[in-house]
């Protein structure tokens, strides 16, 4: 059923081993806490990533609502799903914006990203989930995911930690004590307590240590001469100078009720050519997504696999086609069901309607705006590595074996590619770069080695030390892994 639940039981708490299904609801008030609870645990990141692509918070807020109740009724309310920004993008934005794009262009790229999503979602739909697995093996996969979080590592190194590296160094910290040492729910939201502590940490510097002096991007540009100029570049650059950690400005200004800003979406070959990769990215997250809600409840998932990724697709194009940021599904919300072994859709309809609200609200927008650079930069230390480190879970998860060549030498040589930020000019307005370079090499070179290899498998391991040398097992070079 789409929408309308059974009531599970008395309304209260599921007994243990029960779980309540996502047809299923507690009573009102406790099924409002759940939703409260998943705006809690998606709220960092979901805000978090459109600052860093320079899009507008409240927007995305509000259009994540709007993609969650279109998810849940694409998919028949059998997936329940909180559909908050994908950091899969930010690589592609940092790219776009580097090459001159702004705002409208980055959302068009992004648009054309989701629609392709969309058409993989119907194919899937009708062929089956073994077309993914054909297309997109995990050694693919996992790499793509890796390349999309470490070529963000230069955007830590000269856009954020530069700007208050001290705050940064404590924000760091405190987010990785959280994560570490906390449990249950509020390790899952680590993110959101370091944003905390490091806005708590900027005021109480501000008031006792001064202002900083550092450069702050796309502000106080000047050219050799010391003259205002209007474009970074070779001769228009930011020069550092003394402001407050926090500037509040903003917020005051912000009205408590409006609707956010809105704008059309502009489309450039060269971006759009930077926003494809990622969608195999979304297509690993919606896919895994799938999975561990399958898993969690003992349904078979797999007839609505192709409209979950179709609707992550749908609710990109909703969000963008406005100005707003990218969507997919959330780990951190599987934390809170796993946790709470509440799989109700109505807790996640609640949470939409919540995010909603919040995006009718340009002070609390402003307030989320106005995060110093410094504690971005301790949060996406973590929040990129993350990523990266999530293509080697699903290397790991699927035993992908490096000691065959067809697997590591294009993994190997598109990492390079990725965190180098090679370009390879086909034109001099057809450029390919870092991510989509990246992604091409890896997939083109794995499906190209698969399909010229020797029949028998032989030659693999040649980069590999021979087992002899490291005291283990001998066996003939090529010889497949035991499972």
């Amino acid at each position: 059923m789409v929408i309308g639940w059974k009531l599970h039981g008395d309304g209260r708490t599921p007994p243990p081993g029960e779980v309540v299904r996502p047809g299923e609801r507690l009573s009102w008030p406790r099924t409002a806490g759940i939703g409260a609870q998943h705006v809690v645990a998606m709220f960092g990141a979901t805000f978090v990533f459109p600052v860093v692509m320079g899009l507008d918070p409240n927007l995305s807020i509000m259009m994540s609502g709007f993609a969650t109740i279109l998810f849940l009724l694409i998919v028949g309310g059998r997936v329940p799903s909180y559909l908050g920004t994908s950091a899969s993008f930010v690589g592609a934005v940092a790219a776009i914006r580097a090459a001159g794009g702004d705002s409208a262009r980055v959302t068009g790229a992004i648009l054309v990203a989701g629609a392709v999503l969309l058409v993989i979602g119907v194919i899937v739909h009708f062929l089956g989930g073994e077309v993914i697995h054909r297309v997109f093996p995990p050694v693919v996969t996992g790499a793509v995911v890796m390349l999309i979080g470490f070529n963000l590592a230069p955007v830590v190194a000269n856009t954020y930690w530069p700007q208050d590296q001290w705050v940064a160094l404590a924000t760091l910290c405190f987010a990785v004590f959280c994560t570490v040492i906390l449990r249950g729910f509020w390790s899952r939201i680590a993110i959101l307590l370091a944003l905390v502590f490091g806005f708590v940490l900027s005021w109480v510097l501000d008031k006792t240590a001064g202002q900083i002096t550092s450069v702050l991007p796309g502000q106080n540009l000047l050219d050799g001469a010391g003259k205002a100029c209007t474009a970074e570049g070779p001769f228009c650059v930011a020069t550092a100078f003394p402001h407050d950690r926090l500037n509040f400005s903003a917020v005051k200004a912000a009205d408590w009720f409006g609707f956010p800003h809105t704008h059309a979406p502009d489309f450039k070959t060269s971006a759009i050519l930077l926003a494809l990769p990622p969608v195999i990215a979304l297509i690993a997250e919606n896919t895994g997504h799938v999975k561990a809600v399958a898993a969690m409840t003992g349904d078979d998932l797999n007839p609505v696999l192709g409209r979950a990724i179709g609707a992550d697709g749908v609710g990109t194009v909703l969000a963008t086609a406005v100005g707003g940021s990218p969507t997919t599904t959330y780990a951190e919300n599987i934390g809170v069901m796993a946790a709470t072994r509440i799989y109700s859709t109505a807790a996640y309809y609640v949470a939409a309607i919540v995010a909603i609200l919040f995006g009718l609200c340009p002070k609390f927008g402003a307030l989320v705006a106005a995060t110093p650079g410094g504690v971005l930069g301790g949060i996406t230390v973590v929040l990129y590595g993350m990523i990266g480190l999530l293509g080697a879970k699903i290397w790991i998860e699927n035993r992908v074996d490096f000691g065959d060549p067809v697997n590591l030498v294009p993994v190997a040589a598109a990492i390079i590619l990725a965190i180098g930020n090679v370009t390879l000019k086909i034109t001099d307005d057809f450029p390919l770069q870092g991510i989509a370079l990246g992604t091409i090499a890896v997939l083109v070179g794995y499906h190209l080695l698969n399909a010229v290899r020797r029949p028998d498998g032989a030659g693999g391991g040649v980069i590999a030390p021979d087992e002899r040398e490291i005291g283990g097992p001998v066996r003939p070079r090529g010889e497949d892994e035991a499972p």
